[in-house]
């Protein structure tokens, strides 16, 4: 992948913010200091980074995709109220992942998890 400022301040910006920022965010985070910057260039530099194995894309049912700087393999609890996206590690996928692979065969590279349901903030209110 050849440089690019843009796509280096788009990994920049996701790397910096823990929060899963979606593609509206990092424009609107780069926007003031870069008038030049279009949501489609995010948006075409955040699915380059993706494809090159530089950030993980996660999927938001009913909301926009989110991005990921973390590329340990880890899990996802997703709040269906506030939209807020937690890093999770659950240790005992391991064992699950070895005896699906036992049992089928099955050559497992990646698997995802994300949790639905309600953050504490949101169970306060």
């Amino acid at each position: 992948m050849r440089y690019s400022k843009q796509r280096e301040l788009v990994l920049k910006t996701v790397l910096e913010n823990k929060i899963h920022p979606n593609a509206e965010f990092v424009y609107h985070a780069l926007k003031e200091e870069n008038p030049e910057l279009s949501l489609g260039t995010v948006y075409r530099n955040l699915n380059s980074l993706v494809k090159n194995n530089m950030l993980k894309r996660i999927s938001i049912p009913n909301g926009s995709d989110c991005f990921d700087g973390t590329l340990a393999e880890h899990q996802h609890l997703v709040c269906t109220a506030c939209g807020k996206v937690i890093d999770i590690s659950i240790s005992e996928l391991e064992k699950i992942r070895s005896n699906v692979m036992n049992k089928t065969g099955f050559s497992i590279n990646f698997s995802s998890l994300a949790f639905e349901g309600l953050c504490r903030e949101c169970l306060k209110k």
